[in-house]
């Protein structure tokens, strides 16, 4: 089976300033790839990129074999693409039952007349979509928090809305950027436990990620940024015992043994 994901020989400059040079990676179906490297290193930047929010300087991203640049993010979240941000991106005064239904809002196409007449195929999607979004919040371990505002939840929770607003429009792809940041080793065990069951149910996964024990944990490959090249990228024992990596991220090699 082909790549689900291909990135070709992508580069990146924003007024001169260089942020990726010519990386080519490939992803599979059912992965978990994990992506590493320093602050700068251009790991979000490939993930706006593969997203849409940015278009490549040179290059090309294809996903199930067609070219999504210059697609626009919706367009690009419709193929089967979602994420979540480094910075949790929660929707102020939103319960978590509503940032979970936002994420299924492509289901749920209807005309301005049937939203103002409140049809009864409209009360059946929205009672339909409404069973949808509170079952994946019962398998994230949600549902007590279904009519919480989100941003009043602590930051682990908040995190886990986010990636549940992901999930919930089916994608094929998902991206994770940094999903550990800013959680307890308690929570980090939960998210880790999160991302193996979403594979396990056919969603291949993307994720940067800095806590390097988390993401050697994880993933089945790992990409390695350094200043926007590829510096290195295979499986995670192999890339953990790569010279250049330990001496650019990971440390001494007694630390990453």
């Amino acid at each position: 089976m082909g790549p689900l994901l291909e990135v070709h020989q992508v580069s990146k400059a924003f007024d001169g300033l260089i942020a990726l040079v010519d990386v080519s990676l490939a992803i599979h179906p059912g992965q978990i790839k994990g992506l590493i490297g320093p602050n700068g290193a251009g790991k979000t930047t490939l993930f706006n990129l593969i997203a849409g929010a940015l278009m490549p300087t040179a290059g090309d991203i294809r996903f199930r074999g067609q070219s999504i640049v210059g697609l626009p993010p919706y367009r690009i979240a419709h193929l089967g693409i979602s994420r979540t941000f480094q910075n949790v991106q929660i929707f102020p005064g939103m319960t978590v039952l509503e940032h979970v239904l936002v994420g299924l809002h492509r289901y749920a196409a209807a005309s301005v007349l049937t939203a103002a007449v409140r049809t009864r195929g409209l009360r059946y999607t929205e009672a339909t979509l409404c069973d949808r979004a509170l079952t994946l919040l019962a398998k994230l371990g949600l549902a007590a928090y279904a009519d919480t505002p989100a941003d009043s939840l602590p930051f682990g929770l908040q995190r886990m809305v986010e990636l549940a607003r992901a999930l919930a429009t089916s994608p094929q792809l998902l991206l994770l950027d940094e999903p550990g940041a800013g959680l307890n080793p308690t929570e980090k065990v939960t998210v880790g436990q999160v991302i193996r069951r979403v594979r396990e149910e056919g969603v291949t996964v993307f994720l940067v990620e800095h806590d390097m024990q988390m993401v050697m944990g994880l993933a089945d490959e790992v990409a390695v940024l350094d200043h926007g090249t590829l510096l290195a990228e295979g499986p995670p024992s192999v890339v953990q015992r790569d010279p250049r990596v330990i001496a650019a991220y990971l440390g001494e090699a007694d630390d990453v043994a």
